[in-house]
């Protein structure tokens, strides 16, 4: 567990957890800029400009990483693969929403939304209502930052300001929420901040929420090696500093939890039909895998569905 993470610790878009999602948002930026790009987020540009400085900032810089390339060689490798990672994770995710609204399901939850744009960029359907749980100054940003551009939402947006870790599905709720419809839900960037049994209790809680044929998308990650964790920090650290930043070490706000359930054998035996796929698998698949050589597990996550019986 974390030396950082409290049972009660809150933070902003600048800070802890909610520092990653300027980064992620920065993967996107630099993904929809790319001739070849599999996503097109214009807003996640307007998201990391918002945010100050900070180490989001190369990550889009195309001059930055090619500097970094030349003197280290594998470092602009996982520079690649860390931004095709984020592309195709949000390629699938993409997919998982069309397929759901295809199905008829009107009734959308994004749970740790962070600065997820899909309510605002994707083409949802009429009748359709995207709700976004986040902690309060996470969304309060987001829909200051978007409003100041003229960015409107594609669907009914409502936002759910809490911290998941509290009462979220009677605040869910109060805001409209209805549980005898389907819902197809989401769980991106988010399981890895979580205890196992904190995400036991979260797939509960979204399980007594799921009217039959909701649907259900996750992002697992497995458990990693410690050296090798190890060397990926000295890694990052070496590049932030070749960046003069303040290095963010992921990994000290994560839980590396030896007893936490895979997530489709815990769907399957709870009422769900579950569906899993290896992100190198999807990665192959879509052209973007990058072979790392610091590299001992045979994926980096696993994304999972799955529909409600």
């Amino acid at each position: 567990m974390s030396s950082l993470r409290t049972h009660d610790d809150t933070w902003d878009i600048a800070s802890s957890v909610g520092a990653t999602a300027v980064m992620v948002a920065a993967a996107r930026a630099a993904e929809t800029g790319r001739a070849d790009r599999l996503i097109n987020d214009p807003y996640a540009r307007i998201l990391v400009e918002g945010a100050g400085a900070g180490s989001w900032d190369y990550i889009a810089d195309e001059a930055f990483v090619a500097q970094v390339t030349e003197s280290d060689p594998e470092a602009g490798k996982l520079f690649e693969h860390m931004g095709n990672y984020q592309a195709v994770r949000t390629h699938f995710f993409d997919a998982f929403f069309a397929a759901a609204v295809d199905a008829g399901i009107r009734q959308v939850v994004i749970l740790a939304s962070g600065l997820d744009s899909r309510a605002f960029r994707l083409p949802w359907p009429a009748g359709t209502t995207v709700f976004e749980i986040d902690q309060p100054k996470v969304l309060e940003y987001k829909s200051a930052t978007l409003a100041e551009h003229g960015v409107q939402p594609t669907a009914e947006r409502r936002e759910v300001a809490i911290d998941l870790r509290q009462d979220w599905p009677a605040a869910l709720t109060a805001a409209g929420f209805d549980a005898s419809r389907p819902t197809a839900w989401l769980a991106e960037g988010l399981l890895m901040y979580l205890p196992a049994d904190a995400q036991d209790r979260l797939f509960t809680q979204i399980t007594e929420l799921s009217a039959p044929e909701s649907r259900l998308a996750a992002e697992s990650m497995g458990v990693h090696a410690p050296d090798r964790r190890e060397r990926m920090r000295e890694r990052l650290a070496s590049i932030a500093d070749k960046a003069g930043v303040e290095p963010m070490d992921i990994t000290e706000l994560t839980y590396e939890d030896p007893d936490r359930a895979e997530v489709a054998d815990w769907l399957t035996a709870n009422g769900w039909r579950a569906a899993a796929v290896d992100s190198q698998e999807e990665m192959d698949r879509l052209g973007r895998f990058v072979e790392i050589t610091d590299s001992d597990e045979p994926s980096f996550s696993t994304f999972t569905t799955g529909v409600k019986l």
